[in-house]
């Protein structure tokens, strides 16, 4: 058996396999065709994997992640043996991981916050930078969620119910979102970073798992105000998109939008990740609704002599 049918098996049986690396996700995200996994098997269980996306730029080949995936890196079997047995299994499994990547010329991909063990990827010379994203570990408990939120929070969403009188609707087609999320990058005075047709495939493919919700503010004269977009897995819920109408912009339905969202989120999963930010503006906001910093780990290396003598790999490379 190949290992992408070993790896699409043990997607469907594994709980612990998040959704940005679950197959479907990476078929409807990348293609088909164009991602490939890593993966160390043991008696016919699979301990280890390590799915990666393959673009071409030109003469190069890059191994990275798709647009709206927040992560991807080694998924490790969960084990419950003694911490140093553990850390010696795990050395096992990444270089084993690492063995098995296809020739490249340059390597990056954000990990997972549960994976802090990346020192065989040093040794065999790959780069790590500490980012941060914002979680909240506990829902179950919607009023220690409510006393969390900072004051300039539950004052705009009180703004939004009561002066505004929002109300958030989950029932609006995904066209609707896009239009907001696409006013919010204009205003920014950027381009989109993904094509309409991407995100309506990839909306698609969630909807039919049941495992996307849209929550968009709208006022009494059926102006929609702000919009927010999340998906989830057993663990936690992802906040992937949001999008605002520049001219709307204080009613507060942009936190009445994510409060709406973190609630739901407690009726199905257990945590709710902000999906970081670096951008100090952003990071302040999340931050505002009570979650928890929370460093991950964004690995890259540069095996191109060529890309090399650039600084900016990255920005060439697209």
């Amino acid at each position: 058996m190949k290992k992408k049918e070993i790896y699409r098996r043990s997607c469907n049986e594994e709980s612990t396999i998040p959704i940005f690396c679950q197959d479907w996700w990476l078929d409807t995200t990348c293609g088909e065709k164009n991602w490939d996994v890593c993966l160390v098997e043991k008696n016919g269980r699979v301990l280890a994997a390590m799915p990666y996306y393959i673009k071409h730029r030109g003469p190069f080949t890059l191994l990275t992640q798709p647009p709206l995936t927040q992560f991807l890196g080694p998924w490790l079997r969960p084990s419950k043996k003694k911490y140093a047995k553990r850390l010696a299994e795990e050395k096992d499994l990444l270089q084993s991981l690492i063995k098995q990547l296809p020739r490249f010329d340059y390597f990056t991909q954000n990990w997972q916050h549960t994976q802090t063990n990346w020192l065989p990827f040093h040794w065999q010379g790959f780069q790590q930078t500490t980012r941060y994203t914002y979680i909240l570990h506990d829902l179950s408990d919607e009023k220690s969620l409510w006393d969390g939120l900072l004051e300039n929070i539950r004052r705009e969403i009180r703004k939004a119910e009561n002066r505004y009188q929002l109300i958030v609707r989950d029932d609006l087609p995904v066209e609707e979102f896009l239009e907001l999320n696409r006013l919010t990058f204009s205003r920014q005075g950027k381009q989109v970073p993904y094509t309409y047709e991407y995100v309506k495939r990839l909306d698609k493919a969630c909807a039919g798992r049941q495992c996307r919700r849209i929550f968009i503010a709208e006022d009494q004269d059926g102006r929609l105000h702000a919009g927010v977009y999340i998906i989830w897995d057993r663990n936690s819920a992802y906040y992937l998109m949001g999008g605002g109408d520049p001219e709307l912009r204080n009613s507060g339905a942009t936190s009445l939008c994510m409060w709406h969202a973190i609630r739901f989120a407690a009726t199905v999963t257990k945590s709710f990740d902000f999906e970081g930010s670096m951008i100090e503006p952003v990071e302040r906001f999340f931050r505002a609704f009570g979650a928890v910093q929370t460093p991950y780990f964004h690995i890259a290396k540069t095996n191109s002599r060529l890309l090399r003598l650039f600084h900016g790999a990255k920005e060439i490379l697209g």
